[in-house]
């Protein structure tokens, strides 16, 4: 999921450095779909989880993540969402982060380690932050 506050008519995304798998790492919330959620409420429950965030609105990202996994032999889809939250919510990291930072999209693309989240960002910049984002594509809230 990638995260979005506006500041000054700007849009900055939420990076998490990771503990774990991909520890020292940055990169956006991820997480994995329990039994009986759908994917956007999956997507929800690792946003609050993981950052204490809730998102002010939440939108399909029209976009998958696609990536090999090589110890487990697998392709992984996932769906992006987009999340725009509030410039001053505070952030509470969970333990599978050591810190964060809001950070341009431009420079995102350069701490991020893989070329698929490069792409992703690159759509969102230009489907969620130059364009206004299709009301079509808007998850309500509940």
């Amino acid at each position: 999921m990638i995260v979005l506050r506006e500041v000054a008519d700007e849009f900055e995304i939420l990076l998490l450095r990771r503990n774990r798998r991909l520890a020292g790492e940055w990169c956006q919330i991820a997480g994995a779909i329990e039994d009986g959620e759908t994917a956007s409420q999956a997507a929800l429950r690792a946003l609050k989880e993981e950052t204490g965030l809730v998102p002010t609105r939440f939108y399909s990202g029209d976009i998958c993540e696609e990536f090999y996994e090589a110890d487990r032999d697998a392709i992984t889809i996932a769906p992006v969402f987009v999340a725009y939250v509030d410039y001053d919510a505070p952030v509470v990291l969970n333990a599978e982060h050591s810190e964060y930072k809001w950070i341009s999209l431009d420079w995102a693309e350069d701490l991020v380690p893989f070329g698929g989240q490069r792409r992703v960002f690159r759509h969102v910049r230009q489907e969620f932050v130059i364009r206004d984002p299709s009301e079509h594509l808007r998850i309500a809230l509940s």
